[in-house]
């Protein structure tokens, strides 16, 4: 079975992450509003990212991560900008490593 993580953007500019073992199901959940919460209140969602990975374990410490970056990492993220990931995630360091 394929875990997914994956990342939403709202109808008002913010990002959602969040993972499961059904993108397509989770997905039509959260555009139909049928999640509550966070979503269902910003409609509609748009699916800008996601990441198959082989254990739910692996999927939800992506989404974890992913939770915690700046909105420019996730945009970085979406455009599949790895060198920029990197240089953001030194910055935040301090520079360092």
């Amino acid at each position: 079975m394929e875990f997914h993580a994956y990342l939403l953007r709202c109808n008002d500019g913010s990002y959602y992450a969040g993972h499961t073992d059904n993108l397509e199901t989770r997905f039509a959940q959260h555009q139909s509003g049928a999640l509550g919460g966070y979503t269902a209140k910003r409609l509609p969602v748009v699916l800008v990212w996601s990441q198959a990975f082989a254990s739910r374990d692996e999927a939800f410490a992506a989404e974890r991560r992913i939770k915690g970056w700046s909105r420019a990492k996730k945009e970085a993220l979406i455009a599949g900008d790895w060198r920029r990931i990197s240089d953001l995630a030194r910055n935040r360091q301090g520079g360092k490593g």
